[in-house]
């Protein structure tokens, strides 16, 4: 499965990997064209409505031309863990990427709202940007490319502060945007659930990162003696970051670690010991919205270089038991890169059984991107236990989606899980939070507590159960 927007089959201004720089009259966005089309941007938008049979986009186990993606279900429910690869993104040499951990009774749909909505908000940004800079016409001028190649150094800077500026308005208007949507979403509600998000822009050798919450991506690279180290990409926004908990203790908000877990600082309310929210940032969570947890993200910008192998996005329930360095060394000796994210869930699930054995496993999700385009051939890949045909559903959109909004897997069913339908439509009744100000209703038998006996789980310890009056904040 997975997609391509671009009207042109190639753009005229992609940087490919060689690393060359962009022209500012495109800033590499990589949906310009030569010449306008009859078919518009918001044609192929429209055509999103059908994601799951968007070419190059997957979002299940599986494979494609440069990655590879796994989760697996923990013992805590349903799998709240959502992740994508998008090649093709905006142009052929564009890869989106992202790892979403929902939270909250429904973080699982919340996770996989997120994985659908958020790159599609990032490509409206990108073409509107794309339309206000060249008007009616959308010609890149291969001159400007050579006079930026021909070592112009104040130029060359003044492009990149440029290509800076616009990724990280991008990517800060489309969560805000996500944000928004969730607010105002008729069926979903978010006033006690949300959803973390680490999401990459990869563009020959430009990386674009945006995330919030505690999913986390590293690079595996090579040093100056070949070995392969670890380099954290992303930084983990929990609540006893300083900056973060004294922004939510500004708004009220309490910053707090349980005795049963003083690892794991969470975030209150002002006026109840709830919900117990155990990220600073995150998509919905809307009862603490008003008292310091944001959903801006964090947004960096780096430069690939040969030496760069892979990168590895994971949910949280990969890190809490497995360092970078671990990572790295699982991932770069997988016997074949298909099987790369597989080997890392089970590793981690080992982990989990070893060092917390009291503890129910947490979900876990991975996206392995590797940087030189390369991949297994398609009988190395039947030989870690994947069919041809699970490779050939994953192009071509045959994947279906179950009751709950979990899309079930062609041929491994490991994550599938059922709901009757009076739970369905128990889903479909709940009232939403629009302005985070009144109460949300819960049915009396749903009531659902994110510890449950178990230490180390990162997500929301209850819901609030407000009275009528309120404390005065």
């Amino acid at each position: 499965m997975g997609g391509c927007v671009s009207t042109s089959s190639r753009s005229t201004c992609s940087s490919r990997g060689n690393g060359k720089r962009v022209s500012p009259s495109c800033m590499g966005i990589g949906i310009c064209r030569r010449k306008r089309t009859k078919k518009t941007f918001a044609d192929h938008v429209n055509t999103l409505q059908h994601l799951p049979s968007i070419p190059n986009r997957i979002f299940t186990n599986g494979k494609s031309r440069a990655s590879c993606i796994f989760t697996q279900q923990g013992r805590k429910g349903i799998n709240q863990d959502a992740m994508i690869v998008w090649e093709d993104f905006m142009s052929d040499d564009v890869t989106f990427c992202g790892v979403f951990d929902g939270h909250g009774p429904h973080g699982h749909l919340v996770a996989r709202k997120v994985r659908d909505a958020l790159p599609l908000k990032l490509l409206s940004f990108l073409h509107s940007y794309q339309s206000r800079q060249n008007g009616s016409s959308t010609a890149c001028f291969k001159s400007d490319l050579k006079k930026l190649d021909g070592g112009d150094s104040e130029k060359d800077s003044s492009t990149e502060d440029k290509l800076d500026c616009l990724w990280r308005e991008a990517f800060l208007k489309s969560y805000k945007a996500m944000d928004k949507e969730l607010r105002s979403h008729p069926n979903l509600d978010c006033f006690c659930s949300g959803s973390t998000a680490v999401t990459i822009v990869r563009q020959g050798s430009n990386l674009f990162m945006g995330y919030i919450g505690d999913s986390r991506a590293i690079l595996g690279s090579k040093d100056s003696s070949d070995s392969m180290v670890a380099i954290q990409l992303t930084v983990d926004l929990k609540p006893d970051l300083p900056r973060e908990a004294e922004r939510i203790k500004r708004c009220k908000g309490r910053v707090f670690a349980l005795q049963d877990e003083p690892e794991v600082p969470r975030v209150w309310l002002p006026f109840d010991d709830a919900p117990g929210l155990a990220m600073a940032r995150a998509f919905g969570d809307f009862c603490l919205k008003e008292y310091g947890v944001i959903s801006i993200p964090e947004f960096s910008h780096r430069m690939l270089t040969d030496r760069d192998q892979f990168i590895v996005l994971a949910s949280d329930g990969v890190w809490d038991v497995l360092s970078n360095e671990e990572v790295v060394e699982i991932v770069s000796s997988a016997p074949t890169r298909s099987s790369a994210a597989r080997i890392l869930v089970d590793s981690a699930a080992r982990e989990w059984k070893l060092k917390y054995p009291t503890s129910k496993m947490d979900d876990c999700a991975v996206v392995c991107l590797f940087l030189d385009g390369k991949m297994d051939s398609e009988s190395d890949y039947e030989e870690q236990g994947f069919s041809t045909a699970t490779l050939q559903s994953n192009h071509s959109g045959n994947a279906m989606e179950s009751d709950d909004g979990q899309n079930s897997e062609p041929s491994l069913q490991r994550n599938f899980t059922v709901r009757s339908s009076e739970e369905n439509d128990s889903f479909r009744r709940i009232p939403i939070e629009i302005e985070g100000h009144e109460e949300t209703v819960m049915a009396e038998d749903q009531n659902w507590l994110g510890l449950e006996g178990v230490t180390r789980v990162n997500s929301l310890v209850q819901l609030p159960r407000f009275s009528e009056e309120r404390p005065n904040s």
